[in-house]
């Protein structure tokens, strides 16, 4: 009778063998033993491997996936159709098995997400036949719902997974190439939003929870020697403003061994040290006694907490002195965590917005955007993080997805429809595009909503810049005004505060078509008292920021009405971030809304309930 292993070695008598030995064959309690031995080092040995992080050798992957990206792309489709060929959705379209992209392209509608949620209500519901995939979905991601007021049902799997950890560790390598890092800590402003069942039992939660609740998670970044200073509890509590207070407790008691500070968004970085400016001398207290604050009441939180949290009055002393010696919190970031490398988290599209105050918080320090995705799954990652954020581009990894491209030539309202989709390594240099993605969870063609930029290649892929979402526009009459043409007329507008050394907080849009004729509101947060004459003046410089001529035109002739700029209460803004966290969100997930539609009634609600004071412009008077 032999038991047979790659090697073995006999607690008992010594001997190194690929049999177990003889002897201990008739000590059965023993066999048990060294059968349990043998798994426990196998099991470490594996850990070891996963455990090690080989960058140059993830760059390696990267470069050759990306040298023939075409042939990936069709071996990513193929893959994909094979695995849901008897899947409902796809065999309503008479695919017949075929897996190439032109079939693909013939059979197959371009959708977006409404098409698609009748199926997807299905699988929530607990319906298990294959209606989008072959394989079960057991997880469903909701995405933030900030734009359209509520959020949307998104499948999730295990490929959507590892697709994340492969962006990840490609993003990791690259940054690590530039600003390396070394047996550190990540001030991590992340939190998990609250799960929940289905009505068919599947686990739901933001996108983000879904990946910080994966133990591959935990594992990577411990491979990428980035763990996170806070403990799980404070990252899964159930109070954010709780986990926001310990995660900066975590980041001043580690504060020589933080080498990055992130977060999913920049919006959530900025936040973080706005909270710390008003919180920071409790923190110190309880450095120096060793005794959380009473205003963290989570039980599990205060137990995590009371094994970090011991007295310590010289790092008391030394944090006091440092915060009280800034001026106005200029470097921040550097001067309580000395050995921070770099600031990292999403920072294009709608978070443009906080990169000023972001460089005011982290003096020298450089700012890295994070990688490109969205609820539904990933695009590209940031090959170039020396890029400044208003220039990043991102690389499309071409085997974690099939793109396509709607060409737009410049035209986002909605004439681009008769062009054709152009494939990953047909896009042109320069040329603007929409985003139609099929990935491994069950969405196929399905319009991500984002428009792109193509700024140049790596090897064989397309390097993307962030343009816009398309359906987040200001539009009354013949005028079209984009997310980024709203942020360069606050932009513009915010100038004439300068002097008086206010700025904006936080700022939103709505179209009010209500009156006649509609015109647009613009809605800002201050962070302080402005004059009359000087909000008039921001007033009226919005309305002639907005130079599309459309909306010149339009004004001219009062096809448009005067835009009014109303101020609303300092805090408008948080509660509209409580608003969204209280609907199941998470913090670090959440965006804030630039343009309110009609639809978002209780966001209107909150921001028309806190105006203070409301200007017309007299700009085209």
């Amino acid at each position: 009778m032999c038991f047979t292993f790659d090697f073995f070695v006999c607690i008992q008598c010594g001997t190194m063998n690929r049999k177990i030995c003889s002897l201990c064959l008739f000590d059965t309690s023993f066999y048990k033993l060294t059968i349990r031995v043998y798994r426990k080092i196998m099991k470490m040995l594996v850990e070891k491997i996963e455990q090690k992080f080989d960058q140059e050798k993830v760059i390696e992957e990267f470069e050759d996936l990306t040298k023939d990206a075409g042939k990936i792309q069709e071996e990513t489709l193929e893959k994909i159709l094979e695995q849901n060929r008897g899947t409902e959705y796809l065999q309503q379209w008479g695919l017949n098995g075929k897996t190439d992209p032109q079939t693909f392209k013939n059979c197959v509608p371009i959708v977006t997400h409404n098409d698609l949620e009748p199926y997807i209500q299905r699988v929530a519901d607990g319906d298990l036949s294959p209606i989008l995939t072959g394989k079960p979905i057991e997880t469903i991601s909701l995405s933030s719902g900030t734009t359209q007021g509520k959020p949307k049902f998104v499948p999730f799997n295990d490929e959507l997974m590892e697709s994340t950890m492969q962006i990840f560790k490609t993003s990791f390598a690259f940054r690590n190439r530039e600003f390396p890092i070394g047996n550190g800590k990540a001030l991590q402003f992340i939190y998990s939003s609250k799960q929940f069942k289905t009505k068919g039992g599947l686990a739901a939660g933001t996108a983000t929870t879904n990946v910080y609740r994966n133990a591959q998670f935990k594992k990577t970044m411990k491979a990428m020697c980035t763990p996170c200073c806070s403990p799980d509890e404070v990252i899964f509590g159930p109070d954010f403003h709780q986990s926001l207070y310990c995660h900066l407790l975590c980041g001043l008691i580690f504060g020589d061994e933080v080498q990055a500070v992130s977060s999913t968004f920049a919006h959530s970085i900025v936040h973080a040290f706005r909270t710390l400016e008003q919180v920071w001398e409790a923190l110190v207290v309880d450095i120096r006694e060793g005794v959380l604050s009473s205003r963290v009441t989570v039980p599990s939180i205060r137990l995590a907490m009371s094994k970090l949290l011991k007295p310590d009055p010289e790092l008391a002393d030394t944090i006091y002195n440092k915060c009280s010696r800034l001026s106005n919190w200029y470097g921040l970031i550097p001067e309580l965590f000395p050995n921070t490398r770099y600031i990292y988290g999403i920072m294009t599209g709608s978070m443009e917005p906080y990169l000023k105050k972001l460089r005011h918080y982290a003096g020298e320090l450089p700012l890295l955007s994070a990688d490109y995705g969205s609820s539904e799954g990933w695009v590209g990652v940031n090959v170039n993080p020396k890029l400044p954020p208003e220039l990043v581009t991102y690389a499309v990894l071409p085997n974690i997805g099939y793109f396509e491209f709607i060409p737009l030539g410049g035209n986002l309202n909605g004439m681009e429809q008769a062009n054709s989709p152009v494939g990953l390594t047909e896009v042109k240099l320069g040329e603007e595009y929409e985003i139609v993605f099929t990935n491994f969870a069950g969405l196929y063609r399905y319009r991500l909503g984002d428009v792109v930029k193509v700024k140049g290649f790596h090897n064989g892929t397309p390097e993307l810049q962030f343009v816009c979402r398309r359906n987040l526009l200001l539009s009354i009459n013949i005028d079209k005004n984009t997310e980024k043409d709203l942020q360069l007329a606050v932009e513009a507008a915010a100038k004439h505060l300068v002097d008086e050394k206010l700025e904006v907080v936080d700022f939103t849009s709505h179209v009010n078509v209500s009156a006649d004729p509609g015109h647009y509101v613009i809605f800002w947060e201050l962070s302080g008292e402005a004059t009359d004459e000087m909000l008039q003046d921001c007033c009226n410089c919005l309305d002639k920021a907005f130079i599309d001529a459309g909306y010149v035109s339009s004004r001219k002739v009062n096809a448009i009405g005067a835009l009014e700029l109303r101020i609303v209460k300092r805090g408008t803004f948080h509660k509209i971030l409580d608003h969204f966290v209280g609907l199941g969100g998470a913090v670090s997930q959440f965006k804030t809304p630039r343009c309110v539609g009609p639809k978002n009634s209780s966001l209107l609600q909150i921001l028309s309930s806190n105006v203070v004071e409301s200007y017309v412009s007299t700009a085209f008077c």
